[in-house]
């Protein structure tokens, strides 16, 4: 599969194909995904219906979970890059995250919740560097947008037939959410499967094969990748979790039942969008798209804070879904090109560790307003982040524009 540089003209050089291990790691992506999605789309509503946590202590719990996930990360990235090795992580992480979906039918209390999401964020932080050095190594840079996008967009093909599963084995089974959580076992376990047999890895590189891999080097990345987890870092503070999107689907009308179906609609968009807007990015570059994807995340918080019919929310769902496609895919290809090859691993393990650590303090704060101040008042602090984050992008691009007029 060729991809041509300019459509329609035979004599245009061709693009080199997306490596079969992206395709790979994305059908892995896919298969984790509609597992977590199915779990992530009724937890909000069991936490609130069945075990009668609070908001604030919603917000605690994903910001936590998230928090996990990250340590793990940077953890997994340093070894990745020590070793040589990504893919025996990989397995490791998915591992752990199909061995937790056996965690949650069986929690009849919030400290069992709490032991799962550990156990599936442990595993995410495990597998997420690996996987993400993984694509980088076997991708050509002028194609490293696309396959970041692709592999994005295969997890959110996950993200959009998850919440449906989980509608149609809600309708099935009278609304039994633990049963549900039963089911979302199999293709958990499944994507394990596939990554086991299906996914090379490509020959032990650079540092970890010359011996000259050091612990010191993984904590001096250069000013760029800097630069990207600044950026990265703010706008995840502007966009907390999804359980709390989620949580206004009830406000907006929406039963138990159906709320998953705000997470297909969101998915949809963010599934569409991920992999034209990678390719797109290898052409034209990143910071435009970065700031559309800033606006579509203003206008869905405001959107979101004064949904109160089913159809307002939607179009915050989509609006939502839109951001995710414009920013995430993006990225990480950011990470990919700013980093030197032997630091890919600790790169994307020290992104996710201080992402992670913004996405804690953001969540915990969101539930606190959300409890303290009304459902309205987070979703408004988010669309204020946001514009400070689109300014400080907008800046620096002009601030470039203008070193290169006068160079």
């Amino acid at each position: 599969m060729t991809f041509l540089s300019r459509a329609g003209d035979p004599s245009a050089p061709t693009r080199p194909a997306i490596p079969a291990t992206v395709w790979m790691l994305g059908i892995v992506s896919l298969l984790m995904d509609v597992s977590s999605e199915m779990v992530n789309a009724l937890l909000p509503l069991y936490l609130a219906g069945g075990l009668g946590a609070s908001v604030l202590a919603i917000g605690v719990i994903e910001g936590l979970s998230v928090a996990i996930a990250t340590l793990t990360k940077f953890l997994s990235g340093v070894l990745a890059d020590a070793s040589g090795r990504a893919k025996p992580l990989a397995v490791l992480g998915y591992g752990l995250g199909a061995l937790s979906r056996l965690i949650f039918p069986l929690a009849a209390s919030l400290d069992l919740i709490v032991l799962a999401k550990a156990m599936d964020r442990v595993g995410k932080g495990i597998r997420g560097t690996p996987r993400d050095a993984l694509i980088a190594a076997v991708t050509p840079p002028e194609i490293r947008g696309a396959s970041f996008g692709l592999r994005k967009s295969l997890d959110t093909v996950g993200g959009f037939v998850g919440p449906l599963v989980a509608v149609a084995a809600m309708l099935l089974l009278g609304g039994n959410i633990l049963a549900v959580f039963w089911i979302a076992a199999f293709p958990a376990a499944l994507a394990v499967l596939v990554l086991v047999l299906a996914v090379r890895e490509p020959e032990a590189p650079r540092a970890a094969k010359r011996g000259g891999f050091r612990l010191s080097d993984s904590l001096r990345l250069n000013r760029a990748v800097w630069g990207v987890i600044a950026l990265a870092s703010l706008i995840m503070l502007a966009r907390f979790s999804e359980a709390f999107v989620l949580l206004k689907s009830l406000e907006a009308g929406f039963s138990p039942t159906w709320v998953p179906l705000s997470l297909v609609v969101m998915h949809a968009a963010y599934g569409l969008t991920a992999y034209p807007v990678g390719r797109l990015s290898d052409r034209i570059g990143n910071t435009g798209l970065l700031l559309c994807s800033l606006g579509f995340l203003v206008a869905a918080h405001l959107v979101l804070a004064l949904a109160g019919s089913v159809w307002v929310y939607v179009l915050g769902t989509v609006l939502w879904g839109l951001h995710m496609g414009f920013s995430q895919g993006l990225l990480g290809a950011m990470i990919a090109g700013a980093t030197p090859e032997a630091l890919k691993g600790s790169a994307f393990g020290t992104f996710n560790l201080v992402t992670g650590a913004v996405v804690l303090a953001g969540n915990t704060l969101a539930g606190w307003l959300w409890q303290s101040a009304g459902s309205q008042v987070p979703f408004l602090v988010g669309a204020a982040i946001s514009l400070v984050a689109m300014l400080l992008i907008a800046a620096g691009r002009h601030r470039q524009r203008r070193a290169a007029g006068r160079a």
